[in-house]
């Protein structure tokens, strides 16, 4: 099908999204970091934007949303609507909808913040994150429990491994680097690490990034994985207290 999935840069280091149909004619935005980038991918493409979809209330995920929203659905959890901009679908967990002409499957993710949802399109294999699960990390844990987000986390991880990740912010390079400090010899990381450099060098993107690579690198992803365990000197420690351990590191490094 002739889709166009188009990674928006916006503000310091945050991502917008925007997915076009050219069958339909329909555009979807993922979040509104700010307005100017992203109306100007809107008049080069000659696209007109029909849907917007929130993950969750921050204000750099929202706040370009007046000066775009025009005719524009609005879509965001049923959960957090009280503290989103008003919406015009709301939504939960296990919810299917219809957007640009194609199915979206709602996944409830609270961790970073307790309202975060996720937006996965199956068909397209698109999953997008916000700052949920993150290329090589996860969001800080501002409201939600690091019980609720390995969970969320290990929701996202189960589906399929060909999904391309959308996540909302260039922290890769940062989440690399702690990646190694918890496992210095650990060869994928390694790999991985020189292909982050190459593309920040060139001045690309690192995101978006896909499902199964994450499982293999990410750290949060792994909090089950033996290997890190060892690493940590935590070979007994139940999946839960691992992850929760590898957060409180990140939040101090």
């Amino acid at each position: 099908m002739p889709i166009a999935l188009i990674t928006v840069p916006c503000l310091s280091d945050n991502y917008a999204f925007l997915i076009h149909d050219d069958d339909t004619g329909r555009t979807a935005l993922i979040d509104v970091p700010e307005a100017a980038p992203i109306r100007a991918v809107l008049r080069d493409r000659g696209w007109t934007l029909t849907d917007i979809l929130l993950t969750h209330h921050h204000d750099d995920h929202v706040q370009g949303l007046a000066e775009l929203r025009g005719t524009a659905r609005v879509i965001g959890a049923a959960a957090d609507a009280h503290r989103l901009p008003p919406l015009d679908l709301a939504v939960a967990d296990g919810d299917r909808i219809t957007v640009y002409g194609h199915d979206v499957d709602v996944i409830d993710v609270p961790g970073h913040t307790v309202g975060h949802v996720a937006f996965h399109m199956a068909f397209e294999k698109l999953l997008f994150t916000a700052d949920s699960l993150m290329a090589m990390g996860c969001g800080r844990l501002f409201e939600g429990t690091p019980a609720q987000m390995w969970d969320s986390l290990q929701r996202l991880r189960a589906l399929p491994g060909d999904t391309t990740v959308c996540s909302g912010h260039e922290y890769t390079t940062t989440n690399m680097r702690f990646a190694l400090s918890l496992e210095p010899d650990n060869p994928a990381l390694i790999s991985r690490s020189a292909a982050i450099r190459t593309a920040r060098e060139n001045g690309h993107a690192t995101v978006p990034s896909p499902l199964a690579l994450e499982c293999r690198t990410n750290p949060f992803l792994r909090a089950d994985d033996p290997d890190l365990a060892r690493a940590l000197a935590m070979p007994a420690a139940h999946p839960a207290e691992i992850f929760t351990e590898i957060r409180a590191r990140r939040d101090r490094f």
